[in-house]
């Protein structure tokens, strides 16, 4: 290789996203933190010697513009809300959507040019066990989950002539602040103390019981990222310890 790949990790100043950014950075690329925090987004960069971008992902029309030169785009920023159907507000369900479902979108539209015209490109999104499972009062995340699992599907097809991969992480829960800030309302909507929250609620499906470290899941969007996997494409490789299995 004889240039330094780019890459533009959303979300990458706290949890996966900073994993993932520094796990490609640690591989070699120069790395584009995207992040509405700019000052946490301004210290991972300047750890891993990458480039900062303050970026609200969820006002999706600055974005119809936008034109993207990367090697590998991570659409990884995300956000929660929970309760159920009857009780949720629509202002978050479209909030939601316009973060995790839209602005992936417009990110690969940009993106896919400058790819296409190099011959080689690697989205990774990261989905979630959501994405394949449902569950009770995450109406709006498990909706956009399904849609970015088609979405990267489409990428996929679309990307594969011109040497461009598109493929879905699904994890279950990761030990991230997203994760740690749903306890309170897990409590709340099961009606249980909040330090029961984890055994009870987000261990209950999986064989293995345990959070997922995010250095496991930048560990797998390295390997999508790089070179090895050139015929990975339009697949969704679970994270969730044996949750999907059932």
């Amino acid at each position: 290789m004889s240039e330094q790949r780019t890459a533009l990790v959303t979300g990458g100043a706290s949890g996966i996203g900073r994993a993932i950014s520094r796990r490609l950075a640690a591989d070699g690329m120069a790395v584009t933190v995207a992040d509405l925090d700019g000052e946490a987004a301004s210290q991972v960069a300047e750890e891993i010697d990458g480039t900062p971008w303050v970026v609200d992902l969820a006002d999706t029309a600055a974005l119809e513009d936008l034109s993207l030169n990367c090697d590998v785009l991570v659409n990884n920023a995300g956000i929660q809300r929970i309760n159920p159907i009857q009780d949720y507000r629509p202002h978050d369900w479209r909030l939601i959507h316009r973060l995790m479902v839209e602005s992936p979108f417009l990110l690969i539209r940009a993106a896919l040019p400058a790819m296409y015209e190099r011959g080689w490109g690697r989205v990774v999104n990261l989905s979630s066990v959501h994405g394949l499972r449902a569950s009770t009062h995450k109406s709006a995340y498990v909706a956009a989950k399904h849609a970015l699992e088609g979405l990267s599907k489409v990428t996929a097809l679309e990307g594969g002539p011109h040497g461009v991969t598109s493929n879905c992480i699904c994890p279950s829960y990761v030990r991230t602040p997203l994760v740690e800030g749903q306890i309170a309302d897990q409590a709340r909507t099961h009606d249980i103390p909040e330090d029961q929250v984890v055994e009870q609620v987000m261990l209950t499906q999986g064989a293995v019981k345990r959070l997922v470290e995010p250095e496991e899941v930048a560990a797998l969007a390295g390997f999508l990222a790089g070179q090895d996997a050139g015929m990975v494409t339009g697949a969704s490789y679970t994270m969730d310890g044996g949750w999907s299995a059932r």
